[in-house]
């Protein structure tokens, strides 16, 4: 694949992928193409040498990978989730004349930049039908419904000087004027243009705004890729695209894990089982099982701290990364992230051979270190890990920026890897 066609495919699936239910969903579509069959966690697996499968969890993780006969797996594991506004259960304020929603934050996102945004909403729903079965709808409004608008700063005049913002009170998106607005018949107008018509009652939903800025190249020379949620679609993308290149004699296995920015505790989460679940199905047989984890490599893939033209003040000098300088490895003595001298010296020598560049991160010793999957699999597989980045500006933003060169160079990494 070449570099044009892998960035315009990236600017797609970050553009149809609102919410962790979405991007999984489209993974899946994507395996079904590349010829992956689906496995349900309830029922038996009969799995056969040469053959290509994936498993999802809560319909926002899944698992892919290749059955060859050897079993020392490359792993490449992400994250599906994105720092975002998320609808409460009873959102409905009508007050002041409007209609808006109350939102609680998910994950650390940085929140100045959600202001006087073009929002929409997506997510799952889950509903009873006249035969009393629940069922669960993802929908996706697509139509910008909300805006969360600025104090003018003719009433604030400190807004340039110093700004805080309330989670409770500030950030509420606003909908209508139309007072007579109801939240559960909305839903059902949104079940039934998505095709379900058959709703008793709704029950609960997952939903959480974002931004419709469509994803684009920026730059003179489109050397930048700007988008909402490119941590961590930018990987799992990424290498959902490698595990669909290469071929099924290639021992290679990807997982995209929900509720990473919230501290992966939970079912679908990488502190929880579903991992370890598959693997023990993959490989049954005890003594095995714990050989081939001992023989594999976890490249825990995540975004990276590129170094800030207006803050370079807030990076270690000799750990810099540069946007559209190579993929990088993520260093930290307190075990932040899971690298080491061995996993480092075999990732290094991979990009080596295949001639991509690669630069070192360690935060400075005076600031906090963000986490990733990588220690908490780890920790929980006992497998050998590696972490690995992508440079970025602005993460945690509503719109974060990354190069155009550097995901294609970790793309050839992971379909290239020399074990």
């Amino acid at each position: 694949m070449q570099k044009t066609d892998f960035n315009e495919g990236l600017l797609g699936f970050l553009d149809a992928s609102p919410t962790p239910f979405h991007a999984t969903q489209n993974m899946a579509m994507m395996f079904e193409n590349a010829g992956f069959e689906r496995l349900d966690e309830i029922e038996a697996w009969e799995l056969r040498e040469g053959h290509k499968y994936y498993v999802i969890r809560n319909d926002s993780s899944v698992i892919a990978f290749t059955y060859p006969k050897s079993k020392n797996y490359l792993m490449v594991g992400t994250h599906t989730d994105s720092p975002n506004l998320k609808l409460k259960p009873n959102p409905v304020i009508k007050e002041h004349g409007v209609v808006k929603f109350g939102v609680e934050p998910y994950g650390g996102l940085l929140l100045n930049p959600w202001f006087d945004r073009d929002l929409s909403l997506a997510g799952r729903v889950s509903y009873r039908d006249s035969h009393g079965a629940i069922k669960a709808k993802l929908i996706d409004v697509q139509k910008k419904i909300a805006i969360v608008p600025s104090l003018a700063i003719h009433l604030d005049d400190k807004a340039n000087k110093e700004r805080t913002i309330n989670k409770q009170t500030d950030i509420c998106p606003v909908l209508t004027t139309n007072e007579d607005f109801n939240f559960e018949t909305f839903l059902r107008w949104q079940l039934e243009k998505h095709g379900v018509e058959d709703v008793k009652e709704i029950y609960a939903d997952e939903l959480s705004f974002y931004d419709t800025q469509k994803a684009s190249f920026v730059g003179l020379r489109d050397d930048f890729i700007a988008s909402a949620r490119l941590d961590n679609l930018l990987s799992c993308y990424t290498a959902m695209v490698a595990i669909c290149s290469i071929s099924c004699e290639v021992p290679m296995l990807f997982v995209a894990n929900d509720h990473e920015e919230v501290g992966s505790a939970s079912t679908s989460g990488a502190g929880g089982s579903f991992l370890e679940n598959t693997l023990r199905r993959i490989v049954p047989e005890y003594d095995a099982y714990v050989a081939m984890l001992r023989s594999s490599l976890l490249i825990s893939s995540d975004n990276a701290h590129a170094i800030h033209p207006n803050y370079p003040s807030k990076h270690d000098s000799k750990h810099a990364p540069y946007i559209n300088k190579g993929v990088v490895l993520k260093v930290n003595a307190n075990q932040r992230y899971a690298s080491n001298s061995t996993t480092m010296a075999e990732f290094m020598r991979s990009a080596e051979v295949l001639g991509q560049p690669l630069q070192k991160f360690v935060t400075r010793s005076d600031m906090g270190c963000g986490s990733t999957i990588g220690p908490i699999t780890a920790t929980r597989l006992g497998i050998e890990t590696i972490d690995v980045g992508l440079p970025t500006y602005a993460m945690h933003s509503i719109r974060e920026l990354a190069g155009s060169d550097d995901a294609y160079s970790l793309y050839k990494i992971l379909t290239g890897f020399v074990r």
